[in-house]
């Protein structure tokens, strides 16, 4: 993550957690996290994995992409591809771009490149008021959604269930890109 992108990132995320009243604390025990992490994280002193941020937006009351985009929010409508935030999650190397302008609401288009034999998990409670669709551009993801495994190559689109603890794992030797639209239900 750029040093510009982490300074933004902890800014969003203390101005968020101010917003809804939230004490370093209380988002903690939300979030089931600890509250040095909290701290590391909106003094900018740790780049956080894409689980803790999950975590901590779903405690928010926001998904992700809504976090990372409050990140980068310039009010405009066009998200050129030079300016769009990527972020890479230190722990699986899983790398996102935030496709959407920032004003885009209510659909988000991020892409992710997931690098070959890797796999990022996240508890249901991440994708708790979000309608998701997963379509596969480069490779192949296998994806872990509850008890049910979906494999998936090249153009296929998976409409995602109800929220259910998921992985994506790429079983290949290259990498596995793919693009997320998602809505608020």
């Amino acid at each position: 993550m750029s040093d510009a992108l982490t300074s933004s990132l902890a800014a969003a995320l203390q101005e968020a957690r101010k917003a809804r009243g939230l004490s370093v604390s209380a988002l903690a025990e939300g979030a089931g996290v600890s509250r040095a992490m909290i701290g590391k994280v909106e003094r900018g002193d740790a780049q956080p994995t894409a689980v803790l941020l999950a975590r901590l937006a779903h405690a928010l009351g926001m998904t992700l992409s809504e976090l990372v985009a409050r990140a980068e929010d310039d009010g405009g409508r066009l998200a050129r591809a030079a300016d769009q935030p990527v972020w890479t999650d230190p722990a699986s190397g899983y790398r996102r771009r935030t496709v959407s302008p920032p004003g885009g609401r209510p659909l988000e288009l991020v892409e992710i490149e997931l690098p070959a034999g890797a796999r990022v998990a996240f508890a249901a409670d991440a994708y708790p008021v979000v309608h998701q669709q997963v379509w596969v551009l480069d490779g192949r993801l296998r994806l872990h959604e509850g008890d049910e495994v979906h494999e998936l190559d090249v153009g296929d689109c998976l409409q995602l269930g109800p929220p259910v603890a998921r992985a994506y794992v790429n079983p290949g030797v290259r990498p596995c890109r793919y693009l997320v639209a998602l809505t608020r239900r």
